[in-house]
C-alpha cells in the first residue's frame, strides 16, 4: 500500500444537496449512492444567520424516506437549540451547530446526541479556533467553513488549511476519535491539500453535481484512480 493509499482510505465524501435539482431529488439522490457516496449535505438555511434560504425539516424528513445514506444536516440558523430535536427526529444522522449561533456550545451538542445524533460544531472563516476549544472534547465532528457560508459556488479560502491543520492538532492532543470535516469550494485542483491538511470527510456540491460522470468525480476527491 503507498501513502496515497494509507492517507486516502477512510476519506468520506459527501455531496451538498444544495447543487441538487431540487424538482429531481430522488433521481439525484440514487444517482449519489450509485455514485459510492458516504453521506449527504444538508445546508439548512434561514435568511438570518446567513443571506439565503434553502431547506427545513420537512425536506429532511421526506430525504429520509427514499435514502440509507447518513444525512449530515448543516443548521445555518439562528437559534438552532429550538429545532435540534425536530431534526433528529425528521431524520439526521449527525447535526452540526455554529459556534457563532449557538448561546451554550457544550450544552447544543449534549442536546443533540441526547436525541439519538451525532454532534458537531462548526466555525465560520473569520472565527478563530480558540472558540471552540472548551467544547471540542463533547464533539463528534468539528465542520471547517472554507467558504462563507450562504451560497454555492464560491472559491475556496486558503487560511482555512492553516485551520485545519491548528484543530487537527487539538483533535490528536486530546487523543479523540472526531471527524474533521471541511466545506466550500473544494475541488480536483485542492481537495489533496485539504485532506493533507487533516479533513477525511469532503463536502461538494458543484465539484460532484456538474460531473458527468458522479462515480468518477467522488472517486477522484476520495484519491482513487478513475474506473
Amino acid at each position: 500500500m503507498n501513502r496515497r493509499e494509507l492517507t486516502y482510505k477512510n476519506i468520506q465524501i459527501a455531496p451538498s444537496l444544495l447543487s441538487a435539482d431540487f424538482a429531481n431529488m430522488v433521481r439525484d439522490i440514487k444517482e449519489l449512492e450509485n455514485a459510492g457516496a458516504d453521506l449527504l449535505h444538508c445546508d439548512v438555511m434561514d435568511g438570518v444567520f446567513v443571506p439565503n434560504i434553502t431547506f427545513g425539516i420537512k425536506m429532511i424528513e421526506d430525504i429520509r424516506k427514499i435514502t440509507n445514506l447518513r444525512l449530515d444536516a448543516h443548521l445555518m440558523i439562528v437559534e438552532p437549540e429550538k429545532y435540534i430535536e425536530r431534526f433528529a427526529k425528521a431524520g439526521a444522522d449527525i447535526i452540526t451547530v455554529h459556534i457563532e449561533a449557538v448561546k451554550n456550545a457544550k450544552q447544543a451538542i449534549k442536546q443533540i446526541k441526547d436525541c439519538g445524533a451525532l454532534g458537531g460544531i462548526v466555525l465560520n472563516p473569520e472565527t478563530e479556533i480558540h472558540a471552540i476549544k472548551e467544547v471540542l472534547p463533547y464533539c463528534d465532528m468539528v465542520l471547517v467553513m472554507s467558504v462563507h457560508p450562504g451560497f454555492g459556488g464560491q472559491k475556496f479560502i486558503e487560511s482555512s488549511l492553516q485551520k485545519l491543520k491548528d484543530i487537527k492538532a487539538m483533535i490528536k492532543a486530546l487523543d479523540k476519535d472526531i471527524d474533521l470535516e471541511i466545506d466550500g469550494g473544494i475541488n480536483f485542483d485542492n481537495v489533496d491539500q485539504v485532506i493533507d491538511a487533516g479533513a477525511n470527510i469532503i463536502v461538494a456540491g458543484n465539484t460532484v453535481f456538474s460531473a458527468k460522470d458522479k462515480k468518477n468525480a467522488i472517486n477522484r476527491l476520495r484519491g482513487n484512480k478513475i474506473i
